[in-house]
């Protein structure tokens, strides 16, 4: 099994995986522009997932060297056992960082309670940044499992907290960009009047400007959104500022959270009758980072998509006038929009409404009434995440056009 993430999300491979069973290795590489999937590339980050009968045995970078054992070994002040394992010790495992891990259990410089507890961090962590990415190529090969094991993780579980912590960590934006940011007090006088001695001293002795996010989560055995979240307040009142990248970080491997930095807001067109329904997911697209417009009128729409060029089309389907299947049958028509995504909004019991929308070429459907994280789940699916840090201004654009519309009609 192997294709984009474009076209299969990581969740839903993980869930395949798991249903079915399966023994053997996922390979995963952010996204490569020519869209080839190369093992072991140097220039696009990239991760192996072990699973024994479609559950984890282990997870990690492949390019990954001994430091973030390292890391997790700091907890246990026992990071300096590595130095102890020779080379030859692990020449034979798959990943180093595994095998020294083993090393480290068998000549009983880690007891088994501290490795089950070290290797459910690295899946929690790695598992983190897939869930991060929205592009890139995957290749899952049957196989015989990595050995031997020290424990097993359920799929399910484990992919749920993990996309939980995913979404908590968009709600920081754009304060937090990455975990690899390194936080660094700045107002000390303020930041010690807020806050118990024992927490300020566990604060200062990690906001170096060294140490990234993601160690700090390792260091006291919590998850990076946790972490993240309690240093938010005081990033906002600007109490302390984050690095931009921790300094041990290679400048051409970069994390999931951080390849998104770079692209453009994905622009999104909401269309519906429904002036409540456009305001609610105005309000919740614009807050996560999305250059959201909204067309009250599938006439005016109809004139006006193909000067805003969305990403991705919303588009109700009991509407007057122009009702969204012959709305999204015109569109399919256009070769401008052949490929676009168009998700229609169905009613409760809309099961004959989401056939109908199949036969005409929509891609998906959302069932109202709907949360955020409903309409953020599929928004990610098909266009990635949002970039509040960089969102442009097609809703001014769009009132330019509407007005200058209305006038030419008048």
């Amino acid at each position: 099994m192997q294709g984009q993430l474009s076209e299969i999300d990581i969740r839903s491979i993980l869930q395949l995986i798991e249903l079915g069973q399966r023994t053997g290795e996922l390979f995963v590489e952010a996204y490569s522009p020519s869209g080839v999937v190369h093992r072991r590339s140097r220039n696009h980050p990239s991760w192996f997932v072990f699973f024994l009968n479609g559950q984890i045995v282990y997870a990690g970078e492949t390019e990954s060297d001994l430091s973030r054992l390292r890391d997790y070994l700091h907890r246990y002040r026992a990071e300096t056992t590595i130095d102890q394992i020779p080379a030859s010790s692990i020449a034979t495992f798959n990943t180093p960082e595994y095998g020294c891990l083993w090393a480290l259990l068998e000549n009983h410089l880690v007891t088994p309670a501290q490795g089950r507890s070290i290797i459910q961090g690295m899946v929690r962590e790695t598992l983190f940044d897939l869930l991060s990415l929205h592009q890139g190529s995957f290749i899952f090969e049957l196989g015989n499992a990595l050995t031997p094991q020290l424990l097993t993780m359920e799929i399910a579980p484990l992919a749920r907290n993990a996309l939980k912590q995913v979404q908590e960590w968009k709600q920081l934006h754009p304060y937090l960009h990455t975990p690899d940011q390194c936080p660094i007090i700045v107002d000390r006088e303020q930041l010690s009047a807020a806050l118990p001695k024992a927490t300020y001293q566990l604060l200062d002795r990690y906001t170096d400007g060294q140490t990234s996010i993601r160690q700090i989560a390792r260091y006291l055995n919590r998850d990076i959104s946790a972490v993240a979240r309690a240093i938010y307040p005081y990033v906002q009142r600007g109490w302390l500022q984050l690095n931009a990248v921790h300094p041990s970080v290679h400048s051409t491997s970069r994390t999931p959270l951080e390849l998104g930095l770079n692209a453009k807001a994905p622009k999104v067109l909401c269309i519906d009758d429904s002036s409540t329904v456009c305001k609610a997911v105005e309000l919740m697209l614009d807050r996560n980072g999305y250059d959201i417009s909204t067309i009250e009128n599938p006439l005016t729409a109809l004139s006006l998509v193909f000067q805003i060029k969305p990403d991705l089309i919303l588009c109700d389907i009991a509407m007057p006038e122009l009702d969204g299947y012959e709305l999204c049958a015109m569109l399919r028509q256009s070769t401008a929009f052949r490929q676009t995504p168009i998700l229609m909004l169905t009613g409760k019991d809309g099961f004959i409404d989401r056939v109908r929308a199949r036969m005409v070429g929509a891609t998906d459907y959302l069932t109202k009434p709907f949360g955020e994280h409903e309409i953020l789940m599929l928004l990610e699916k098909y266009v990635g995440v949002g970039h509040p840090e960089i969102l442009t201004t097609t809703q001014q654009v769009l009132d330019a056009l509407e007005a200058e519309l209305n006038l030419n009609a008048s």
